[in-house]
């Protein structure tokens, strides 16, 4: 027994074995408590760059973009704060998350969206859809799936939609300006964008924000010249026409004669700037400012200033129209029917063209083509319009005589309605060329006097004739307003000549013609339902529009019954 005892006290460990175990796990729990307390309480930089680099992070403030307005403060264009859908694939592809749930939310094809994150493997940033409504960003959100989050952006919105996309333009998804006005003042309308240094939690939401590095500064407004009332009125009519007569395309410009100042801008076909599938290259491009055309008959009226300037010829000067064709060189030049011997006004209201060219003939041969370069035919407008033309002009004055009498009624130059339309102002403001504009101004431009008054206001009779009964557009009349203008009609260039079966439809003109407020141009391109003359299917789209602005802006009647003898009772006593 005693034997068994002491090979059993034989057989345990020494003490100082235990006491040293216990020593030994006693110093690593002090190692490690005083590394614990070293990382956390004494040198806790390494921990929280470490945890900083995983949660913190820098991110962009989107700056708003400035909206744009019409002359009364209607809006034409504003952004609305959305949220885009983006992943990091890294992060996405680590997890093995499944997209196919994504995908079926934002209405995506699975494979696609699974396909551009592989091949993003290396990447930390994809966009997975832009601008999603605010519900459906929520549900992404709820999928709570790894790299997958929001971003906020800002949108693009055009209360008026179609009416005025060509003037107002659009921006692309990123929010920048593309065409129109969004384009020309894209600067000025974008802003900068602000950062600030944010907490994401590992799913990538910010949860937290941690300090703010740059303010955001948002853009600027930008009032426009439109009046949205009068854009809806042409828009309307033009619109109208355009189906009725089953046109290639058509313009319509609308200016303020005492300012420049576009008030009415429309365009056919049109387009949805809200929806990005219309936006093609053929609908977005703004016609009245960037497609020339001969002018035709409406260029009359400057030539015959032209000629009154020269002191060669009166309003009553008579001209001998022959049978009605006249042999010029290798041309033979048509009017209508024989108008005999007629004085200058009634060639005006025919819209002879053996007449224009006769006296264009008896002119010196620079006289006509200065004056179409003093109203500013052959240069651009200057309103900084994106792809505004210049139209054409020949570079020296025609010396052959056809191409002198072409240039004096419509052919051998080309030009855009809205050059066409300034012309025409300028003539209503009594020879005054003031600079167009589509920005609203807060006082008229003094402007050039590029034709005397005294010629201007005699030409300005003549137009009379031209919507009186015997003229070539009485369907141009307003009730109760006097109404000057001229028709055009004149044959589309093609290569070699002219194309007989395809013409431009013209009616430009002003109002009140007593004292003239408004200038309008109506362009059809290539009519083809019912007529082709710019008296019968451009003069009525001018009248219903002339109408609707005039009373809209309260101009008042120069042309109402008994208007004259009120008028002249009113006068006997005040003297």
């Amino acid at each position: 027994m005693l034997r068994d005892a002491q090979q059993e006290k034989s057989s345990l460990p020494p003490a100082w074995r235990s006491a040293a175990l216990l020593l030994g796990f006693g110093l690593c729990a002090c190692i490690l408590l005083g590394r614990a307390v070293d990382l956390q309480v004494l040198d806790k930089q390494f921990l929280q760059t470490q945890g900083d680099a995983r949660h913190l992070r820098v991110v962009e403030i989107p700056a708003h973009r400035g909206a744009i307005t019409d002359r009364n403060g209607e809006p034409l264009a504003s952004s609305s704060p959305v949220d885009s859908v983006w992943v990091n694939p890294k992060e996405f592809l680590a997890a093995g998350a499944d997209s196919h749930e994504l995908a079926r939310l934002l209405d995506l094809e699975p494979r696609l969206l699974e396909r551009r994150i592989r091949e993003r493997a290396d990447r930390e940033f994809l966009y997975v859809k832009r601008h999603v409504p605010p519900d459906l960003a929520e549900r992404v959100m709820a999928l709570k799936l790894p790299g997958v989050s929001l971003e906020r952006e800002y949108r693009r919105f055009y209360p008026t939609g179609e009416v005025a996309a060509h003037v107002v333009g659009f921006t692309d998804i990123d929010d920048r300006g593309q065409e129109g006005m969004e384009l020309a003042y894209d600067q000025w309308l974008r802003g900068e964008p602000g950062a600030k240094r944010v907490v994401k939690d590992r799913y990538g939401r910010i949860i937290g924000d941690v300090e703010s590095l740059r303010e955001p500064r948002p853009g600027k407004e930008l009032r426009l010249s439109i009046d949205r009332r009068l854009q809806y009125l042409a828009y309307r009519e033009l619109k109208a026409a355009a189906l009725e007569q089953q046109v290639r395309a058509a313009s319509l410009v609308l200016l303020d004669v005492t300012t420049g100042e576009v008030l009415a801008m429309v365009n056919q076909p049109g387009y949805n700037p809200n929806n990005r599938a219309e936006l093609s290259g053929q609908v977005v491009r703004n016609r009245a400012v960037t497609d020339a055309y001969e002018p035709g008959s409406t260029i009359k009226v400057f030539s015959v200033a032209a000629a009154l300037e020269s002191g060669r010829f009166r309003p009553d000067t008579i001209i001998d129209t022959g049978p009605g064709y006249m042999r010029v060189g290798n041309y033979t030049i048509h009017d209508t029917r024989a108008f005999g011997k007629i004085d200058v006004s009634t060639l005006i209201q025919k819209s002879s063209n053996i007449g224009v060219a006769k006296m264009a003939l008896e002119l010196e041969p620079e006289t006509i083509w200065d004056t179409y370069v003093r109203l500013g035919f052959g240069s651009p407008p200057g309103t900084g319009f994106p792809g505004e033309a210049s139209g054409l002009m020949p570079p020296r004055p025609p010396q052959r005589p056809a191409e002198r009498a072409a240039l004096a009624y419509g052919y051998g130059l080309s030009v855009t309605p809205l050059q066409l339309a300034s012309a025409y102002a300028t003539i209503a403001a009594d020879g005054v060329r003031r600079p167009v504009s589509f920005l609203a101004l807060p006082e008229p431009p003094t402007g050039e006097q590029v034709i005397s008054p005294e010629v201007a206001r005699q030409v300005r009779a003549m137009m009379e004739m031209v919507v009186a009964e015997g003229g070539t557009a009485p369907q141009a009349r307003v009730a109760g307003y006097r109404v000057a203008g001229k028709t055009g009609t004149s044959r589309k260039a093609i290569a070699g000549g002219y194309d007989d079966k395809a013409h431009l439809a013209y009616f430009a003109g002003f109002a009140p013609a007593s004292k003239p407020r408004l200038a309008m141009v109506v362009v059809l391109d290539e009519p083809s339902a019912h007529s082709y003359y710019g008296g019968r299917v451009a003069a009525p789209v001018f009248s219903r529009v002339m109408s609707g602005a005039l009373r809209l802006l309260n101009v008042p009647p120069d042309d109402l019954p008994g208007l004259g003898s009120y008028v002249a009772s009113i006068g006997g006593v005040r003297q």
